[in-house]
């Protein structure tokens, strides 16, 4: 499995995204998102990887439906992955694009994730 979704207290969500991730993969992920913003309403993410290895090509990587309908629930996002990582992850989530903060943190900085993504 490349996603796994934990709900942490104080409507926080913490996705962990691990190997290489596929398009159906994010699709089922987004459906679970939808479902807890449903149930929770406003959500703070953090994103982690582990032994992330990319994307697999095929799918429909362009479809911003879930964007379209869960941005305006969604107050903030935190990556923490790999360095070689951070560009590329910044632009999959649209930083700059969306109309709320994204920030990247390095591993080992899953504390300071957790502080910025509560803060405010």
């Amino acid at each position: 499995m490349a996603i796994e979704l934990i709900e942490l207290s104080g409507n926080v969500l913490m996705v962990i995204v691990s190997d290489k991730l596929s398009q159906p993969e994010l699709a089922e992920a987004q459906r679970e998102c939808a479902k807890i913003i449903a149930s929770k309403g406003r959500l703070r993410i953090i994103v982690m990887t582990e032994d992330f290895q990319g994307w697999e090509s095929g799918g429909d990587w362009g479809d911003l439906s879930f964007q379209q309908e869960a941005d305006p629930q969604i107050e903030r996002m935190a990556l923490v992955g790999d360095k070689k990582w951070k560009d590329l992850a910044l632009a999959f989530v649209g930083q700059g694009f969306r109309d709320f903060q994204i920030e990247y943190f390095e591993r080992g900085e899953l504390a300071k994730a957790r502080s910025w993504i509560m803060s405010k």
